[in-house]
């Protein structure tokens, strides 16, 4: 069975959110691996020294990755994961910026590198969607002109 492109894209993307929410409980790959905490702004941990994470931030990775992997299974489960995921990536990444990094409501936790991996990752997801449902929808379009060509039409 040949999987449409959009679910080849859901596939791969949700498998990159499984790998960092693993990633995130190695240590090594994660410094500052025995100041993790559950969630909050007071986790030291770092995936590859970067990226602050937390216990949380890993799970949300996890299932994000799951679910993005459950909605591959059909083209437009991809589309609405590739498109509906990046939004949530760029609310987070608005979240972000206007978050006070120091107070209770970074539970996440997030820094400045997060933001702009969200801002990224949010942009990337949605184009990618969009440009998947976009070339399917000129195929589709285009399939159907010429299913009907040397057909007579009765207007």
């Amino acid at each position: 069975m040949n999987k449409s492109p959009a679910r080849i894209a859901a596939t791969v993307v949700a498998g990159v959110f499984l790998l960092v929410g693993i990633l995130g409980f190695i240590p090594g790959v994660t410094t500052e691996y025995e100041g993790m905490t559950f969630a909050g702004h007071h986790s030291t941990a770092m995936l590859l020294g970067v990226f602050q994470v937390s216990i949380l931030h890993n799970i949300v990775h996890l299932l994000f990755g799951i679910v993005g992997l459950a909605l591959a299974r059909t083209a437009g489960g991809a589309i609405s994961f590739l498109v509906g995921g990046g939004a949530v990536y760029l609310v987070l990444w608005i979240y972000g910026l206007i978050v006070d990094m120091d107070s209770a409501a970074n539970f996440v936790p997030l820094n400045a590198a997060d933001n702009w991996l969200h801002l990224f990752l949010g942009l990337g997801m949605i184009a990618l969607g969009a440009l998947i449902w976009q070339a399917g929808t000129r195929h589709r379009s285009t399939s159907d002109d010429e299913g009907t060509s040397g057909r007579g039409t009765s207007d």
